[in-house]
């Protein structure tokens, strides 16, 4: 078994820990020793007195901290030789994301990157549509996530660009970005809009971006952190079909599948509908993912490459927004 130690105790990295094989965490570390504490105690595990102390007694590394800091880890552990989960969006430069790349080849570890939507049951059903012709040629995607924050939002860290490396479209924005290149492939920036509308901070919160591929597809996006009622939907439309994902659950709602199916006639689409009303089970899968890749020595679904073409897309976005 992998002896796993994680760096950041917060929401994130509860979230990491519940999802690992029972025993497999052996170390933990936070700035926050209170949090670093309960997680351990949690975690039958031991609190490291430092990051490199917890990075030496491990196989594979956890870095779930600020987005600031994530790099700097995750290169820490690369550099001792160690496999990284990295959270989303793994940095805030994309000339950091290519170094800790480099980094990961030259020392032939597994680097993967958090982006546990791709692992929602309905996100990979409709990959499953998608991949087998349930909707022909794709043409476009319409994606919308959002929440509304809460009573000092704009006091958190996320809503610093020094510690954030922006708001809300890198942070729900990014999971839309990649879903949108998990089905069209390779985009480019075409257009974005990054207002602040309600929250007293140095940060957008809300999104709207647009994105093309070479053969003419396009993804239409918009992240909102002044969503009253959270949401999410996304949408892919093909020639014969369109698919529609609402919901992740709890808060967001039942998680849900549509898929209307064109007829020849044209007219109102048959109609089919997939419910998965269990908990959220994104997590296990996503870090399991990161685990059997370390064991068939496999490049893991959602990777740095993946990271790297994200961040230069928001760097795009957030220099040539309107």
């Amino acid at each position: 078994m992998l002896r796993i130690a994680i760096i950041g105790c917060g929401l994130i990295g509860n979230k990491r820990a519940a999802a690992l094989p029972s025993g497999s965490v052996v170390s933990v570390y936070d700035m926050d020793s209170t949090k670093a504490q309960a997680l351990a105690k949690s975690m039958n595990a031991a609190v490291a007195a430092s990051v490199d102390e917890a990075i030496a007694g491990a196989d594979a590394v956890i870095v779930a901290t600020i987005h600031s800091s994530l790099t700097s880890l995750a290169a820490k552990a690369v550099a001792a030789g160690k496999h990284v989960l990295i959270e989303k969006p793994a940095g805030i430069h994309a000339a950091e994301i290519a170094a800790l790349r480099d980094a990961a080849k030259q020392r032939g570890v597994v680097v993967k990157v958090g982006y546990n939507h791709r692992f929602h049951p309905a996100m990979w059903k409709a990959k499953e549509l998608v991949d087998g012709g349930a909707v022909g040629k794709l043409l476009y995607i319409r994606g919308r996530y959002g929440h509304g924050g809460r009573i000092g939002y704009d006091k958190e860290w996320r809503a610093k660009k020094a510690l954030a490396g922006g708001g809300e479209m890198i942070d729900q924005g990014s999971h839309l970005i990649d879903l949108s290149r998990w089905f069209l492939g390779d985009l480019d920036h075409k257009f974005s809009y990054v207002p602040t509308y309600f929250w007293d901070m140095e940060v957008e919160d809300n999104a709207f971006v647009a994105l093309g591929g070479k053969d003419g597809t396009m993804a239409w996006l918009h992240a909102s952190w002044t969503e009253w009622k959270n949401l999410f939907c996304f949408e892919i439309f093909g020639l014969t079909g369109k698919i529609m994902i609402d919901g992740l659950g709890g808060s967001y709602g039942v998680e849900k599948l549509t898929y209307y199916r064109m007829s020849e006639q044209m007219g109102p689409p048959a109609v089919e509908q997939f419910e998965y009303p269990g908990p959220d089970g994104s997590w296990v899968l996503d870090t399991m993912e990161f685990i059997n890749a370390i064991a068939e020595k496999r490049a893991p679904l959602g990777n740095l490459d993946d990271a790297l073409a994200i961040m230069n897309i928001l760097e795009v976005a957030y220099d040539h927004h309107t």
